[in-house]
């Protein structure tokens, strides 16, 4: 497995450590859970999962809307993407329990701005901000096989611990 560089690393958290001036999110830096959900247990900040596939760009969902998958509740936009979700919930829940991707490549759980995404292979990917998607981009490759060399190991540790 390729490594990533110790300075690749190191810069990689130098930008993306100026996120305090993001948005905050509900995101509960001492929680051990794998997934990312708020107070309520509501994934993607209310926004609807299968709208990042269906119409390409996220939609908030709305709470009369909703189904639940490996310990998240989604909300959707309508009947109808909800009943799809259903029918295939893997194949629309995010990757990485719905954190940030540059995180997980830099072994941190980091929150998302679910207006800050891409599908990759028909999966869905969040990140902090577009910074963060833009630093993964450019080393995609090597991120991608951070990420999922790290996530295992990440997954059900604090984020405030990493």
């Amino acid at each position: 497995m390729k490594t990533l560089t110790r300075t690749f690393v190191l810069t990689t958290a130098l930008a993306l450590s100026g996120m305090a001036a993001a948005p905050a999110f509900a995101y509960d830096e001492n929680s051990t859970a794998s997934v990312n959900v708020d107070t309520a247990g509501v994934g993607l900040q209310g926004y609807d999962p299968v709208s990042y596939h269906s119409v390409g760009v996220p939609q908030e969902g709305s709470a009369e809307f909703t189904a639940e998958f490996e310990g998240v509740t989604y909300h959707f936009t309508s009947e109808a993407n909800r009943s799809r979700f259903v029918a295939n919930p893997a194949g629309y829940a995010p990757a990485y329990g719905g954190f940030c991707q540059t995180g997980a490549a830099i072994n941190k759980k980091l929150d998302i701005d679910p207006k800050s995404w891409r599908i990759a292979d028909g999966v869905l990917y969040l990140y902090i901000n577009d910074q963060a998607m833009t630093t993964f981009l450019k080393d995609h490759d090597n991120m991608t096989e951070a990420a999922n060399a790290n996530w295992p190991l990440i997954r059900d540790a604090k984020p405030s611990e990493l």
